[in-house]
């Protein structure tokens, strides 16, 4: 009679660093994606069009490209809304509706530099959340990697002369916490709930909600067939809200959403930070928007404490152990 067998762990770690580096490169495939949205919303918005014009077609537009995924896993798996639904409506609240929603009522308040650099303390939140969760401090590493992160950004948004506003701090809070939730609930995709399906469930939520506030007039539906300028060229107004819809919107919530199970929330929101630094690059190119030596500074400190939090022991050690089988011993 054998012995009776106990599972262990049997390490591939070829695997582990090919899974690690295709999540980084998705996940900054997502934040170039989300961080073109500025640049082509900004001539639209000056032209006229309203915020919630905007955010409606951006969010509505994207959730239609993405239907056909979740209507085929509801097909495949019956009761797949029944057991996720909570959650793919917990996402498109906050992940979709609540970051885009909270963040710019902030912007009616203070500078749009207080606002960005409050919204993105959203991987400190996470830091945090896991102290108190775990009742471990973080390592120094992480540590080190956040306030390297933190100051690179307060470099990179230049909020010199910003004044406070405390409803409008208030709002940006939300947004962080919306942005902490949107990469909480991403890592929770797999094999069980589908990273694209995910996101399409919550842009349909976001967008119900938006039309929703459109509809009964909180927000204002004005979009004036226009021109404007991006690259120096002239373009009718459909050329930039396409691009919001299939590259900002469609493109950022796919590669985000698998990027968040691939690489965790807490090193998935950390890499959300070079969404700032594309935003610079692509306001440059598009919108003739130079970015000064500070903030190419700042930047190179954001990269640095990304590569910090990356490079720290315990989260390696989770991407190992997430992509090791167990098996039985012989």
């Amino acid at each position: 009679m054998s012995a009776p067998t106990t599972p262990v762990p049997v390490l591939v770690a070829p695997a582990g660093r090919h899974s690690s580096m295709a999540g980084l490169a998705i996940g900054l495939l997502s934040a170039l994606s989300f961080a073109s949205s500025g640049s082509f919303m900004k001539p639209l918005m000056e032209a006229g069009w309203s915020l919630g014009a905007t955010l409606l077609l951006r969010m509505g537009g994207a959730a239609l490209i993405l239907a056909p995924v979740l209507i085929v896993t509801i097909r495949r798996r019956p009761g797949f809304l029944r057991k996720h639904g909570l959650l793919i409506i917990a996402f498109g609240l906050t992940g979709v509706a609540g970051c885009q929603i909270f963040y710019f009522a902030a912007l009616q308040r203070m500078p749009v530099a207080m606002a960005l650099l409050i919204q993105y303390l959203a991987p400190v939140l996470l830091v945090g959340l896991a102290w108190v969760r775990t009742r471990r401090a973080p390592s120094r590493r992480i540590l080190a990697g956040s306030v390297l992160a933190i100051v690179g950004l307060v470099l990179v948004v230049d909020i010199a002369g910003a004044s406070f506003d405390l409803i409008g701090t208030l709002l940006a809070l939300a947004a962080a916490a919306c942005t902490a939730a949107y990469f909480l609930i991403a890592e929770k995709t797999g094999d069980d709930i589908p990273p694209l399906a995910l996101a399409s469930g919550g842009l349909i939520t976001g967008a119900l909600l938006m039309g929703v506030l459109v509809g009964t007039g909180f927000l204002a539906f004005t979009a004036p067939a226009v021109d404007v300028v991006l690259a120096g060229v002239s373009v009718p107004w459909y050329v930039p809200i396409v691009w919001v819809i299939v590259v900002a919107t469609a493109g950022g919530y796919a590669f985000g959403v698998r990027a968040g199970s691939m690489l965790g929330s807490r090193v998935a929101s950390f890499v959300g930070l070079t969404e700032v630094l594309f935003a610079l690059l692509i306001a440059w190119l598009v919108i003739a928007e130079v970015p000064t030596v500070m903030q190419a500074v700042g930047g190179a400190m954001i990269l640095a404490g990304v590569i910090l939090v990356r490079s720290d022991p315990g989260e390696a050690a989770k991407e190992e152990a997430a992509s090791v089988p167990l098996v039985p011993a012989p």
